[in-house]
C-alpha cells in the first residue's frame, strides 16, 4: 500500500534512532535535536518542555540544565523521564521513557566548557524557572557576571549540570498514507531488548 520501508524489527535501537537522527539533521530546518522532555512531581502531576539533546549513545539520552529549574527539581525527586522527538520534515516520530541518573562532573564539565561564552555566562545569571520582577534585573546579573569573569575562565556553576534518560522503552513512529502509520517498540529485558510492531 506504500513504497515506504517498514520499520526494521531486527534493527539494534541505538543505531537505528542515530540512523534517523542522522536522516532529521539532513531535512530539518533549524534544531533537528529538539526533544519534547516530560517529568512528573512525586505525586503525578505532570509537565512538558522543549530542551535539546546534548549527548546520545548506547547509555541513553543526555540533557542539561538548571537543577534548580522546575523540570530539574522534578527530576531530583522523581527520578523518571519520557522524550519526544518530531521531524515533521521525514515524518517520523520516536518516544522514549525510562529513568534518569545525573550525569558525571566531567561530563557536565566538559559539555559547559563548550558552550558558548554569553550561554555559559547566563546559566550563572539566570535563577531559571523562577519568577523574575522584569527583565532588566536579568540583564544586570548578566552584565555582572561578564565583568566578574572578564576574559578569564567561567566555571560550571554547581546547581548546573546534566541527566541521562536510560531507556527502557523507545518506539519509532513512520507515517503513512491515510494514516496507516507503522510503529514498533523496543522495551528493555535485562541487556537486551523485546521488539514488537504496534497497531497505528
Amino acid at each position: 500500500m506504500s513504497d515506504i520501508p517498514l520499520i526494521d524489527l531486527k534493527a539494534d535501537p541505538f543505531a537505528l534512532f542515530a540512523a534517523w537522527m542522522s536522516d532529521a539533521e539532513k531535512s530539518e530546518p533549524n534544531d533537528p535535536n529538539a526533544m519534547a522532555v516530560a517529568t512528573a512531581t512525586p505525586d503525578g502531576r505532570p509537565s512538558v518542555r522543549m530542551l535539546l539533546l546534548k549527548g546520545a549513545d548506547e547509555r541513553g539520552f543526555v540533557f542539561y540544565t538548571n537543577l534548580e529549574s522546575r523540570k530539574g527539581r522534578e527530576l531530583l525527586a522523581n527520578p523518571h523521564a519520557a522524550l519526544l522527538f518530531h521531524w515533521k520534515s521525514v515524518r517520523r516520530q520516536i518516544r522514549i521513557e525510562g529513568p534518569v541518573e545525573a550525569v558525571s562532573a566531567a561530563e557536565a564539565d566538559a559539555y559547559f566548557a563548550s558552550r558558548s561564552r554569553m550561554s555559559r555566562l547566563g546559566a550563572i545569571a539566570s535563577d531559571q524557572s523562577r519568577p523574575l520582577a522584569d527583565r532588566s534585573t536579568f540583564e544586570e546579573r548578566l552584565k555582572a557576571a561578564d565583568e566578574k569573569y572578564g576574559d578569564g575562565p567561567i566555571p560550571r556553576p554547581a546547581n548546573w549540570s546534566g541527566f541521562r534518560v536510560l531507556p527502557e522503552a523507545i518506539e519509532f513512529w513512520q507515517d503513512r498514507p491515510y494514516r496507516l502509520h507503522d510503529r514498533a517498540v523496543w522495551t528493555r529485558d535485562g541487556n537486551g531488548w523485546n521488539v514488537t510492531r504496534l497497531y497505528p
